[in-house]
This record gives C-alpha cells, sequence and structure tokens, in this order.
C-alpha cells in the first residue's frame, strides 16, 4: 500500500508543472532596477527545479509528499510549509492560496496589495510587500531600501543613541572643565 501512495505523490509531483512564477520576479526587477532572484521565494536561488538542496530532484520521499501536498493548496489558510519554498513564499502561498497567485500571475503588480500590510518576516521595519515592490529580500533584515533601514534603525535604536550622545557630551564637559581648572592652576588662560 505505501509503494503504491509513493508512486501516487510520484506521479503527481512529476507530472504536474512545475509552479516558479518568473512574472514575479520580473516585475519586481523592473519596478526596483534590482537584480532579483527566485531566493525571494524559493530556499534555492536557481529555484525549484534542479538536483542541488532544497530542489525538486533532491527531495526525500517526505519532501516529495510535503510538496504534492503544497501544490493541492487553492485555498488561503492552508497552514502547511512547502520544501521549495522559503518562509516569504510558504507565507504567500498560506495568505493567498494557490488559486490566486495564478491569477496574480496575469498582473503581478497586485501581488503587494494582496499581501499582508503588517507582515514583516526579517523584522527590519519595512513591510514584506514592500520589499517585493523595492525587490529586496524580505528574510534578510540587512537588504533594504537603506533610507527605510537608517530611518527604522535610527527609530528602533533611539535609546541607544540618546545615550551615547548624553555620554559623549558628558565626557567632553568634564574634559573641557578639567583643562579649565589645569589652566586656572597653572595661571594660563
Amino acid at each position: 500500500m505505501k509503494i503504491i501512495i509513493s508512486l501516487f505523490f510520484l506521479t503527481v509531483v512529476f507530472s504536474t508543472t512545475v509552479f516558479a512564477h518568473p512574472e514575479f520576479q520580473r516585475y519586481s526587477k523592473s519596478v526596483s532596477g534590482r537584480s532579483v532572484n527566485c531566493a525571494m521565494c524559493h530556499t534555492h536561488s536557481d529555484g525549484p527545479e534542479g538536483i542541488k538542496p532544497d530542489q525538486i530532484g533532491s527531495l526525500s520521499q517526505e519532501g516529495l509528499n510535503a510538496l504534492g501536498l503544497a501544490r493541492q493548496a487553492y485555498k488561503p489558510g492552508w497552514g502547511g510549509k512547502s520544501p521549495i519554498l522559503n518562509e516569504f513564499g510558504n507565507l504567500i502561498l498560506n495568505d493567498l492560496g494557490k488559486e490566486k497567485i495564478l491569477m496574480l500571475k496575469q498582473k503581478p503588480e497586485l501581488l503587494a496589495e494582496a499581501l499582508s500590510k503588517t507582515s514583516d518576516l526579517d523584522d527590519d521595519g519595512i513591510t514584506d510587500a514592500q520589499e517585493y515592490k523595492d525587490g529586496t529580500h524580505p528574510l534578510n533584515s540587512m537588504d533594504g531600501n537603506p533610507w527605510k533601514l537608517f530611518k527604522n534603525n535610527l527609530i528602533k535604536n533611539r535609546f541607544h543613541i540618546l545615550m551615547i550622545i548624553l555620554a559623549t557630551g558628558t565626557g567632553l564637559f568634564g574634559l573641557y572643565n578639567t583643562i579649565l581648572w589645569l589652566s586656572i592652576k597653572t595661571g594660563k588662560e
């Protein structure tokens, strides 16, 4: 019985086309002007096809079964995890469902509006939808629009920055007064 189930999943997995969607990649690249690869949504930067780690050809039987189930996630809220998608790709699949993703292939610019406005997987202060538009990686907190990252880091670290300014000001005040005291003691202005 296990052999029949395994053969069924292998047939489903290998008879269906691979669902890498270069339309979204091309849109993000055209809008942002940045080089965008498959690693925005997939675990491997070369995409899902191939035999490298985290590509379809390298999946175990368990991974192939999980992939078969992920390919059947036509409605939102599936809650599973595809072995060829990274956290952002799985977020898209779980939030939108495959049916909506296939509809959005015709108008990839609408993907950003369809994504959650609060989701920020890398916690860099830039929403994942905005990172899709900017062509930056939604899972890398060091990759983002420099000005937005600067503003977010400034706000996030404002207490530490204030303490550094106070410590520096206090130190300079003390140094100035020490030099002033020494000049008075030696009789020189």
